[in-house]
């Protein structure tokens, strides 16, 4: 594949900057499923080029495709300090050399949305996938209209991503978490003002090669899109999967049993988004690791989720944000090719996630939905930096307990690391212009304020 020279960092930050907590706000608004990798089904079929070679998954609905079982996720690019001081800008130069190695070795899905990374994703995917040969990737986004419905907004925001993405068609374009809101709120934003109807003539003008959705939410909303399917024809539809989500989904999401389950009847292709859970999946309780490495001990942990997520026929490719070069390297050794879960390896992992469910963390999955918050606070932090105190056995119990203030000086000093001060629960005002936004329907001031009360009994106890 032949390649451009590459933008340099420097005239790269004069293009995409990221202020924190500017810019783009106004775009936020803020069955067993198991088969074979080698077999060929009714819905689709998996082929590798050979040892070492990334599996690829097609499917009759979708022509010629031939999608990398991994895809790449690019909502989690990674960032360097602004030179203004006032937030980060995306490490074009990063991005770039991330492109190469996943394209070399067999990535050839690239996920993004206009609002990803604050509104900056699709131009530096665009910049990074642009230099490679239109054909040899698949490029997929997102109508992600959360804050302003009309359908002058829709279409502006639908036509700058050709621009930013620098390209004249979409490969897999996405109606964006449809469950946000509820079943008035998706018609608004897609039936009443025609949105639905346009992007089906955007589909027969080929501009759009395939229609689909993304999916957080109540069994309601997705059961009515999802009859819609006669008559619009969804070509492949995203959903949460995982070993803990297939039964044990959080707040009000649907479980992924059901959701897969129903697509696989209309032998609609699922992309496969939160295969780790926002990394949780990746960094489990100090037991729940002995006991996957008692199993394979040569295994990570997080390629037991990837395995899972992937051998499902009915998957075309399991989305990953990886912001880091280990992570992308192990995804795709996991998948070059996939080894398929047997039944009993199945069951092993829903053993496994009926006692991870056990531990009360919040199911926050660092998506960034929530951000910015008009207040400065760093809500994923806050909550990430609890949950990671819970799965890993630290957290302060009682006074009673011959570690409590060990542990109660090792939170609040991991906590004002975490998280700056003025970043931390006790700015929350409550205004819950956060909640709407968030695809795991978590309440998210009311977490705040109790993880702020327990940070605040936490520090009179020390008195």
């Amino acid at each position: 594949m032949t390649k451009n020279n590459s933008i340099n960092r420097r005239e790269f930050i004069k293009i995409v900057g990221i202020a924190a907590a500017t810019g783009t706000a106004s775009l936020y608004g803020c069955g067993n499923p198991n088969g074979t990798s080698s077999s060929t089904s009714s819905i689709g079929s998996s082929e590798t080029t050979g040892e070492g070679s990334m599996t690829l998954r097609s499917f009759p609905s979708l022509g010629n495709d031939k999608v990398s079982l991994l895809g790449y996720g690019c909502m989690r690019w990674p960032t360097l300090p602004s030179p203004e001081g006032n937030g980060n800008v995306i490490d074009q130069d990063a991005v770039n050399t991330l492109v190469d190695y996943a394209i070399a070795h067999g990535v050839n899905y690239f996920d993004t949305s206009p609002v990803y990374v604050q509104g900056w994703s699709e131009k530096s995917t665009g910049i990074a996938l642009k230099r490679y040969p239109r054909e040899s990737i698949y490029i997929a986004t997102k109508l992600s209209n959360f804050s302003n419905f009309s359908r002058e907004n829709s279409i502006a925001m639908y036509r700058q991503s050709f621009r930013d993405l620098q390209t004249d068609y979409i490969d897999y374009y996405l109606l964006h978490s449809i469950g946000n809101g509820g079943i008035e709120t998706f018609r608004a934003r897609y039936i009443e003002n025609g949105m639905i109807d346009f992007l089906r003539s955007e589909r027969e003008a080929g501009r759009i090669r395939h229609l689909g959705f993304s999916f957080h939410g109540t069994k309601e909303v997705f059961d009515e899109v999802l009859a819609m399917h006669d008559e619009v024809h969804w070509d492949f539809v995203q959903i949460q999967l995982n070993y803990v989500d297939w039964t044990h989904a959080s707040g009000n999401n649907v479980n992924a049993d059901y959701l897969y389950a129903e697509l696989e009847k209309k032998n609609i292709p699922a992309v496969i988004m939160e295969p780790l859970l926002g990394g949780r999946l990746s960094n489990v309780p100090q037991h729940i690791v002995a006991r996957l490495k008692e199993r394979a001990p040569e295994a990570s942990v997080a390629s037991w989720a990837f395995r899972y997520a992937g051998t499902p026929k009915g998957v075309l490719t399991v989305l990953s944000g990886m912001t880091y070069m280990e992570h992308l390297q192990e995804n795709v050794h996991t998948y070059s090719p996939l080894i398929p879960l047997s039944a009993e390896e199945e069951q092993f992992l829903y053993d496994t996630a009926d006692l991870m469910v056990q531990y009360p963390t919040i199911p926050c999955n660092d998506c960034q939905y929530c951000m910015p918050c008009p207040y400065g606070i760093d809500i994923p932090g806050v909550l990430l930096h609890y949950n990671k105190c819970i799965t890993e056995d630290r957290m302060p119990q009682t006074e009673g307990d011959p570690e409590y203030h060990r542990q109660r000086r090792a939170f609040l000093i991991g906590y004002d690391r975490s998280v700056p001060r003025l970043r931390q629960a006790d700015h929350c005002t409550g205004c819950g212009q956060c909640n709407p936004h968030c695809p795991q329907s978590i309440d998210i001031p009311k977490e705040l304020h109790r993880i702020d009360d327990f940070v605040e009994q936490l520090k009179q106890n020390a008195l």
